[in-house]
């Protein structure tokens, strides 16, 4: 069972290791892979953590309080949700004849999609591992600072290479976004596929 200081450790390296899955970085990919600067782009890895956050906070907080798990298919449905999110934004990705400048929007509504689909799994490891109402506040505020954090560090990274004041800037621009849409989009379409397919988002009954 977690202890106080366990978990305000834990939640904030894990919250740091959860902003680089593949699925985050892939969306959020799409959004900095053209040229700004490293504080610009952190900027909105960070908003991206705080989209994530919020519905990390109302919905799985909710979830251990109420010490309830989420209904499995609608766990499932918001993961096939964000794999739809994740083809669209790789599409628009590699569409796109040039990158306007990212709103605050954009990465905040990807971010909370991201944290409710992610939801379901942080509720059932908390449950499953302190009885405590205040250790779960503790990890689950800790791990949001930790995914707000891992994620600025990541968009701040990701933004270097379009950033080379080079005659050669526009080409590596191009193929930045270019690699970025097509991750997005295969994460996506896999993603979408383990949900409806093998988890049986679709099917009458889910496998056991």
């Amino acid at each position: 069972m977690m202890t106080l200081a366990p978990a305000l450790t834990l939640g904030l390296m894990l919250g740091i290791r959860h902003a680089t899955d593949a699925d985050h970085v892939a969306a959020i990919g799409t959004l900095v892979a053209h040229p700004q600067g490293a504080r610009r782009a952190a900027l909105i890895g960070a908003t991206w953590g705080v989209g994530h956050s919020a519905s990390v906070l109302l919905v799985g907080g909710a979830l251990v309080i109420l010490r309830l798990p989420m209904p499995p298919r609608v766990a499932l449905a918001f993961e096939f949700l964000v794999a739809v999110m994740l083809v669209g934004l790789g599409l628009r990705s590699l569409v796109a004849k040039r990158r306007d400048r990212v709103s605050a929007a954009r990465p905040l509504l990807i971010g909370v999609m991201h944290g409710l689909a992610g939801s379901a799994v942080l509720a059932l490891l908390v449950l499953g591992t302190t009885s405590s109402a205040l250790t779960a506040a503790v990890y689950l505020v800790c791990f949001c600072a930790g995914t707000i954090l891992g994620m600025a560090l990541v968009t701040a990274l990701l933004s270097l290479p379009a950033q080379l004041g080079s005659r050669h800037a526009v080409s590596i621009e191009r193929g930045l976004r270019v690699v970025a849409g097509v991750a997005s989009v295969a994460i996506g379409l896999a993603l979408a596929h383990r949900v409806s397919v093998h988890d049986g988002l679709f099917a009458a009954t889910l496998p056991q």
